[in-house]
């Protein structure tokens, strides 16, 4: 862009940021986002710079970039919220007799030595194979299954003594 075109560009954002800003002040909640969507909005209208209407359309150029940049915004927030209701459901407390069971095997798990509790959370909680969960961890995979074998006796051993004890 000619300097020329950059102090147009530059003036034209100082006379539209005030009423940029109240348009956004107008419809986001917190009011604060606002003024990420501006600065986000100068962005993108910076980015367009070379296609800069003729001066009787730029005041509507730039609140075109501004409705667009509210419109992804907004989306943005939906998926958001859709994800956390996904999220809320999937992570809603089990059943009162498995949450005891669970909490008690967690409890277990977070028990064991740092290597052997990562490789245990890696395969049973995360889903990876042994190999996999070897790699991501950094260590040969026979070192990762001798850590697994450990950890699977410590938490056999536990829970048989915690099955048997008396109550």
């Amino acid at each position: 862009m000619t300097p020329e075109a950059t102090a147009v560009f530059r003036t034209l954002l100082r006379e539209t940021a005030d009423a940029l800003l109240a348009y956004f002040e107008r419809r986001v909640t917190p009011r604060e986002d606002a003024a990420d969507l501006l600065a986000e909005t100068m962005l993108q209208a910076w980015r367009r710079a070379s296609s800069l209407p003729a001066p009787e359309h730029r005041r509507a150029w730039l609140f075109t970039i501004a409705a667009n940049v509210l419109k992804n915004h907004r989306r943005t927030l939906r998926r958001r919220v859709a994800l956390a209701e996904r999220l809320r459901l999937h992570l809603r407390p089990p059943v009162e007799s498995d949450h005891a069971e669970a909490s008690a095997v967690r409890d277990l798990v977070r028990r064991l030595p740092g290597p052997q509790r990562e490789l245990v959370m890696l395969v049973h909680w995360d889903g990876f194979a042994l190999v996999e969960a070897a790699e991501i961890l950094g260590v040969n995979p026979s070192t990762a299954r001798s850590r697994y074998a450990a950890a699977r006796e410590t938490l056999r051993t536990a829970l048989t003594a915690e099955v048997n004890a008396p109550r």
